[in-house]
């Protein structure tokens, strides 16, 4: 892992100039207008709210763009030019095959509802806040199941880590998650390690920078919570928007190097006479 990451880092350093314009348009802006629009009070009975879903959702889509485009940067696959297009030809199915492992998360999560369902509880009060009291016996299976689930799925998580840069790389649709499982075989608590501390790191990151800077901001600039957008909510969106951007072209760029040290690994294993 170390060695990964040294790549990652000589990756990054050598590349800014490249990276730096997918990361201002994918990451940057919009988390920074995201973060603005958050301090705006929801206001009923306007479009307001759909507006706001619906650029939400082009968002997402310019985020998961500048992924693929900075995957296929830290693969060698392609130039700085190309790197775009690229991650264009590959978004389909990268959304596709995410789509399908959120909708098996939620499969795997949904005895939890079922059995409030079935117990009488009411899921549309609950799901709105309301006050309700669960028996000591569903209350310990939904925890229980929960923290199951929860552990599946971190392991999944690092058993998939490569999974955006098998699609890029070898040009695979569904069969990019048997592959990635397959590369992943032996290494996935190193990578579980490594996602948990960059999990935490980034977050801790984040809510530093959010809160160091959003009370300098409020002091300089005037405004606090409850007066809707003010120039304190901008500044301190702008701050957090570029910390959570370094993270992202990082991760990005890591998941890519791993692909490509697991993949000549297991390329050894299966022809070592390749490599003498």
């Amino acid at each position: 892992m170390g060695t990964v990451w040294d790549r990652t880092a000589e990756f990054v350093g050598d590349n800014v100039a490249a990276i730096l314009p997918v990361a201002l348009m994918a990451f940057f802006v919009p988390a920074s207008v995201e973060g603005s629009l958050a301090a705006i009070p929801p206001r009923e009975g306007t479009m307001l709210p759909m507006l706001l879903a619906l650029l939400q959702l082009v968002f997402a889509l310019l985020s998961f763009w500048g992924t693929l485009a900075i995957t296929a940067m830290g693969l060698d696959l392609v130039s700085d030019r190309s790197a775009g297009r690229v991650a264009l030809s590959r978004l389909p199915v990268t959304l596709l095959v995410t789509l399908l492992l959120v909708v098996a998360i939620l499969v795997l999560a949904s005895p939890v509802p079922v059995v409030l369902a079935v117990s009488g509880y009411d899921l549309v009060a609950m799901s709105r806040g309301g006050s309700f009291d669960v028996g000591p016996g569903i209350a310990a299976f939904a925890a229980l199941y929960l923290l199951l689930l929860t552990g599946a799925v971190l392991w999944c998580s690092a058993r998939l880590a490569i999974l955006t840069p098998t699609i890029v790389r070898e040009r695979r649709g569904m069969t990019s998650i048997a592959r990635s499982w397959q590369l992943t075989r032996g290494h996935a608590l190193r990578i579980l390690g490594v996602l948990i501390l960059y999990a935490v790191v980034s977050w801790v990151a984040q809510l530093a920078a959010k809160t160091v800077f959003g009370s300098i901001f409020e002091l300089v600039a005037g405004g606090g919570e409850g007066e809707g957008l003010t120039l304190a909510d901008i500044l301190t969106s702008i701050v957090v928007a570029a910390v959570q951007s370094g993270f992202l072209v990082l991760f990005a760029a890591f998941t890519a190097k791993l692909y490509l040290a697991l993949a000549s690994q297991s390329e050894l294993r299966r022809d070592p006479a390749a490599f003498a």
